[in-house]
């Protein structure tokens, strides 16, 4: 038997199977990644007739069927991702929403995308507590308890709440750039906006007694990937934000995913995940810079001043996004989306491997498209990666990635020796 977590990845015929080579759940210690699910009726292997709501309420079906399938509750999501191809749809989702989180309320990021696979018109994903652990053979302790919080210092929302706690880390709802006071997206451009969205999320750490520095992945969804580099100058202002983070150049994760468009018209929305050194009862209470964030960067693949490569915290290793870039040369290779695939994971894989992983530790990928018709191409390279097709995964359509390339991939990695305290 052993004594570290393992990868637990399962399938219920109960719920489609998923576009390409992906599982639709993965535990790995005290959380499982769920693939993201679309519309999909599991009997017909088709979209549901119908519009928007018919569609929304599909995906939670999905959602719920394979939540059953391994005895837990649709209470014990901690996190939700909806994905829409038309922003104005958000109202009649939420309506579906409703249905199936009528008093918990996890934490939420909501955006419109360029498109989806199949075409669909929505798109769900979630992230649920895992409370027994993933150590083979040896129940963890199954009575871990969520803590959620709200503060008025960070805009309140109706159908979230601001931070959702379990085990080691805190996920928080997606921040627009509303004013807590006013209720209302800040005056000025996107530089405003990205600092408000940068205060909500410190305001919010702030109420859980959690420093700034302990967040260990960013997401940035821009309106207009041309604005990163206003909104760069914002996030350089926050990132490092203590003394000993700045001493030691700490970088959080990163991915940037331009969207069609945000809710309430914004420019851009950032979402953190953040480690909790003190755990959620009844784990032992530890000192909350007792289990230390191992930040790691690589040769090997490409850097970037504003993020680190791989960000490890007690069981997960987070992963910045990676674009088809040579590390040689720091150019997108030359080839079509096939060619850049196999570099994304090739730049994934050599990071994994400088901290002494392999690929088979992956529990969840996330890839960005610019044409969704490419899923198959993607997949060629894919498979010869992952030819188990153990990851969960999420595909989404952009209009535009970086350095004009046509596909972005990051990636959630177990780590199962966990990260050492600090002694």
């Amino acid at each position: 038997m052993s004594d570290f977590n393992a990868v637990l990845a399962r399938n219920t015929d109960n719920a489609p199977k998923g576009i390409g080579p992906c599982s639709q759940t993965v535990a790995f210690s005290h959380y499982n990644n769920l693939s993201a699910q679309l519309p999909i009726d599991p009997k017909t292997g088709k979209i549901v007739e119908g519009g928007i709501i018919e569609q929304a309420e599909q995906c939670f079906n999905n959602i719920k069927a394979i939540v059953d399938s391994i005895d837990h509750a649709m209470t014990d999501i901690i996190r939700i991702t909806v994905f829409v191809k038309n922003i104005k749809d958000v109202e009649a989702v939420d309506g579906v929403y409703k249905s199936f989180f009528p008093t918990y309320l996890p934490t939420r990021t909501t955006v419109a995308v360029a498109a989806l696979p199949m075409d669909a018109l929505v798109q769900v994903e979630a992230l649920v507590s895992n409370g027994v652990g993933s150590i083979p053979n040896a129940p963890q302790a199954g009575d871990l308890i969520k803590l959620t919080n709200n503060t008025d210092k960070a805009p309140i929302c109706a159908l979230s709440t601001q931070t959702v706690s379990f085990s080691h880390y805190n996920n928080i709802t997606a921040q627009l750039p509303i004013d807590p006071q006013s209720g209302v997206i800040v005056a000025g451009g996107v530089k405003e906006q990205a600092s408000q969205c940068l205060k909500n999320i410190k305001a919010i750490l702030g109420s859980i007694d959690v420093p700034f520095d302990d967040i260990v992945r960013m997401t940035i969804f821009l309106k207009d990937l041309s604005d990163l580099d206003a909104v760069n100058e914002v996030y350089s202002t926050f990132f490092p934000d203590s003394g000993i983070a700045r001493a030691v150049g700490y970088l959080p994760a990163r991915t940037t995913v331009e969207v069609a468009a945000l809710p309430m018209h914004a420019l851009v929305q950032m979402e953190a995940v953040v480690s909790h050194g003190d755990g959620t009862p009844p784990q032992a209470v530890e000192d909350r810079h007792g289990l230390i964030i191992e930040a790691n960067n690589t040769d090997n693949a490409p850097k970037d001043s504003l993020s680190t490569q791989t960000v490890a915290f007690s069981h997960y290793n987070h992963i910045s996004a990676q674009l088809g870039i040579d590390p040689n040369t720091g150019k997108v290779v030359a080839g079509g989306v096939k060619e850049q695939a196999g570099q994304c994971l090739n730049n994934i894989k050599a990071i994994v491997e400088s901290i002494d992983h392999r690929m088979a530790d992956v529990v969840k990928i996330n890839i960005a498209l610019k044409n969704i018709a490419d899923i198959d191409a993607i997949d060629e390279a894919y498979v010869t990666f992952f030819p188990g097709g153990v990851p969960a995964r999420r595909i989404v359509g952009v209009s535009a990635l970086l350095e004009d390339a046509l596909v972005q991939i990051d990636a959630v990695v177990g780590n199962e020796e966990g990260t050492p305290p600090i002694v």
